[in-house]
């Protein structure tokens, strides 16, 4: 028979891996799984850091995020006409922490109920006027604008603008 000993440590150090091993391989949850608290959502979509360069990439690219079409970043001089419909972005780390910070990526009406900023992660309870005018709207759920490590990166791109 064989026996293994294991160290009071050892065996810590075993059961924190059982116990986190099932969050990380989990999938993120689906877009109306999400859980908010007064428009904040605590925990991360996918319990892995956002990359901060990811993050700036995915705001100022037209076909993702493209935030800067809203919201002026001086901290991205190179991306020009950033818009002005949204506020400045400038410091908004410094004015939200980082569970309101997801949920306004998220789904911004979760806070402010009269936004024209799209829900990113989001794939039900859409108006679809297509089908009136053109015949051609989507049947069933749709794809969220972002997924949800693109909304942790973007989180963390969020998070250096204090």
């Amino acid at each position: 028979m064989f026996r293994l000993a294991l160290t009071r440590p050892a065996c810590a150090a075993a059961l924190v891996a059982l116990a986190v091993a099932p969050a990380l391989a989990s999938d993120p949850p689906a877009p109306s799984d999400v859980v908010f608290d007064s428009g904040s959502v605590a925990s991360s979509l996918t319990g892995q850091p956002g990359d901060v360069d990811e993050g700036k990439r995915i705001m100022s690219t037209n076909s993702l995020g493209n935030c800067v079409a809203c919201h002026e970043i001086s901290a991205m001089p190179e991306v020009d006409f950033q818009g002005n419909v949204g506020p400045s972005l400038d410091g908004v780390a410094d004015r939200y922490d980082e569970a309101h910070l997801r949920g306004l990526v998220i789904n911004a009406k979760q806070t402010f109920e009269g936004t024209v900023m799209p829900a990113f992660y989001k794939n039900e309870g859409f108006i679809r006027p297509g089908e009136g005018y053109t015949g051609k709207a989507p049947d069933g759920p749709l794809s969220p604008i972002l997924a949800a490590q693109q909304i942790e990166d973007v989180l963390a791109y969020l998070l250096t603008l204090k």
